[in-house]
């Protein structure tokens, strides 16, 4: 590989035209990789729970000189129905016509407890946001992505997604789940120009790093802003024909 992901230096204007949807794009990484892509020239289609989080990025982006208005998509991943995503994928047919890159950034935590006393509803809810919501977007977004000229999935993985931890339950299965998910995306569109991979982000500021690790020192810790050159490198250009992979942030 002749370019280091972590170390990535985008120039402007590299995401010229794509139009880009990135889940839980309310706050932390996903905020923050929404109003890179958008000032790199993306057209940002937000998803989220929160209305009014997810407008008061809108207007973060609006503000952005040159940059073009994004969309707003509310939906919670833990109750969306079969309709809800046949409507969101209708939705950027209608006005689109196209998706260049989908980030699956949104997740849950859920208990960090051990196997013999995790709850069988709790871990469920947890397996469904973070791994079959994924799966069923994917799905359903697959022709709007194959219109596509240099289509780009994005699953945020974990470093207990590659390796079990104890008390880490639910959150580490899906994230296994995740990177396996991504492998055979990646291995079933291996001729045509559709790439997946998966960026582990690591430790980040974030209020689910946070949730996880409540008496660490968040000042040591690297801003959202900090991990996003792979993601912006796995978006654009200058990563094409890589598929099948999981890189690191840090």
């Amino acid at each position: 590989m002749s370019v280091d992901p972590k170390t990535y230096v985008f120039r402007p204007g590299l995401l010229n035209g794509r139009v880009i949807l990135i889940t839980g794009a309310s706050d932390g990484i996903g905020r923050a990789l929404a109003l890179c892509a958008a000032r790199l020239g993306a057209q940002i289609i937000l998803h989220g729970r929160n209305l009014k989080k997810l407008e008061a990025v809108y207007d973060e982006i609006d503000a952005i000189d040159g940059s073009s208005r994004p969309s707003i998509v509310v939906m919670d991943l833990a109750t969306a129905d079969s309709d809800a995503y046949m409507s969101l994928a209708a939705g950027i047919e209608n006005e689109f016509g196209r998706l260049d890159g989908l980030v699956h950034n949104a997740g849950i935590l859920g208990k960090r407890t051990s196997i013999e006393q995790y709850d069988a509803a709790d871990w469920q809810r947890v397996l469904h946001v973070n791994l079959t919501a994924p799966f069923a977007l994917t799905q359903v977004l697959l022709p709007q992505l194959r219109q596509a000229e240099d289509p780009s999935v994005i699953f945020t993985s974990s470093g207990v997604g590659r390796t079990g931890r104890a008390f880490w339950g639910a959150y580490s299965v899906s994230k296994f789940g995740t990177e396996g998910l991504s492998q055979i995306l990646a291995d079933e569109h291996r001729h045509t120009p559709l790439r997946s991979n998966c960026v582990n982000p690591g430790a980040t500021r974030t209020g689910m790093r946070l949730q996880a690790y409540p008496a660490e020192d968040r000042d040591l810790l690297k801003s959202a802003e900090e991990v996003l050159p792979p993601y912006i490198y796995l978006l654009g250009p200058d990563s094409r024909g890589m598929t099948g992979e999981s890189l690191d942030s840090q």
